[in-house]
């Protein structure tokens, strides 16, 4: 399953909610949400303990409009718009965590 967050990890409970949850599978971070992929972050901490179960994906264009590309953590694959699509097309199941 495709587990897309698009919550500040800052703001909002759907990151720790999905790390608690979710079956191990994938997470694509997009929107404020691309902040838990940052170094230095609260969230970047719990992204990198996730790291073993979970495929981390964060969305390049959401990370360049935030100015924080340059600072994506070791385990996180960045991926543009057409690398979403392709995410959606490999998993059986998406689910958005709000």
């Amino acid at each position: 399953m495709l587990n897309i967050v698009n919550k500040s990890p800052a703001e909002r409970s759907a990151l720790d909610a999905c790390l608690r949850i979710a079956a191990p599978g994938a997470i694509l971070l997009i929107e404020d949400a691309v902040y838990a992929a940052v170094r230095g972050t609260t969230g970047a901490a719990k992204i990198a303990g996730a790291l073993d179960r979970f495929k981390v994906y964060a969305l390049l264009p959401d990370l360049e409009a935030r100015a924080v590309a340059d600072r994506v953590i070791d385990g996180v694959t960045t991926v543009d718009y057409g690398g979403f699509v392709d995410l959606v097309a490999e998993h059986n199941a998406c689910q958005s965590w709000l």
